[in-house]
């Protein structure tokens, strides 16, 4: 039994569809085609008698964690019912000490421009998902690119920003040197400053939390398929600066959620302050090219 670099095969893949009763155990071979690796993980199709399936796994280590905080982000927006979402259909560990979930094969099509309203209003009734207590956070931490988002709940959406979001990337960026000394005083005065620019009681809404142009597929019905979240209960502004960040969305997108749910006034102020967030991130994982766009916000907020 063929077992690649971290340890998987197409069997031990497809044991867990099995053991989730999704598709019967037979003789007729399984197929695993990788289909390339991206911070931590490998994504692949797995190609079974009962058709075929996406499958992502890690080997043992931090990437186990990950991918749990990953499939409990997708359970959530799944049984919010707003957006399609492709199901967990089976997770668990594998022989090797890593973990793997499997999800529905979906073909990309083209028809972004008119799936762009649709997408629109669908992330809008997702945003209306509220927690039911009116906190931040998520049950388990959730990944964004490499980094594990700590998601513990506050009650207080200022001081989740503030330390559950921006300190802990700084703290990263600082330990890889990516923190030149006037960045980070600017970094540190601006959040102890937050509350001077956000809401402390905005709704708790469910979020995709890494809504970028790739993180969405349109699929043979012409229906937008949210993949790749990195799921909390936050600020809804956050999803919408994020798509404004690097484009992707067609302009029916916006005008659709605009519609279905007004945003917040000032919304337009703040953004540069949530698009921070995901800067920072992309700081830290592709380096000073994008230490000018931190520090234009910098400056901007905090002098």
């Amino acid at each position: 039994m063929r077992r690649d670099a971290l340890g998987v095969s197409a069997a031990d893949l497809f044991r867990l569809l099995v053991q989730a009763e999704r598709c019967p155990e037979a003789a007729d071979p399984v197929r695993l085609e990788p289909l390339g690796q991206a911070h931590g993980a490998t994504r692949g199709a797995l190609h079974t008698p009962c058709g075929p399936f996406f499958v992502k796994w890690t080997g043992p280590g931090a990437g186990v964690e990950r991918l749990k905080g990953e499939a409990a982000g997708l359970r959530a927006l799944f049984a919010a019912g707003a957006c399609r979402v492709p199901e967990v259909l089976a997770e668990g560990p594998l022989p090797s000490g890593g973990y793997a979930f499997v999800l529905p094969w979906i073909d990309d099509q083209s028809g972004r421009s008119e799936a762009g309203r649709t997408l629109g209003a669908c992330l809008a009734a997702l945003h209306r998902n509220v927690e039911p207590e009116g906190r931040y956070g998520f049950v388990r931490p959730t990944p964004i690119g490499s980094f594990l988002q700590p998601n513990v709940w506050s009650d207080d959406w200022v001081v989740f920003y503030a330390e559950r979001r921006l300190r802990p990337v700084m703290e990263r960026l600082a330990a890889l040197g990516r923190l030149p000394p006037e960045r980070r005083r600017r970094l540190e005065r601006l959040i102890d400053r937050l509350g001077d620019h956000l809401p402390r009681r905005p709704a708790a809404s469910l979020l995709h939390g890494d809504f970028w142009g790739g993180n969405w597929l349109v699929d043979a019905a012409g229906e937008p398929v949210l993949i790749d979240p990195a799921v909390a209960y936050g600020d809804r502004e956050m999803d919408l600066a994020m798509a404004a960040l690097f484009g992707g969305f067609p302009p029916a997108f916006f005008a659709a959620y605009r519609e279905a749910y007004p945003p917040e006034p000032g919304a337009e102020e703040r953004r540069p302050l949530y698009q921070l967030y995901y800067l920072l991130l992309h700081l830290l994982f592709f380096g000073e090219g994008y230490g000018p766009d931190v520090d234009s916000v910098l400056r901007r907020f905090a002098g």
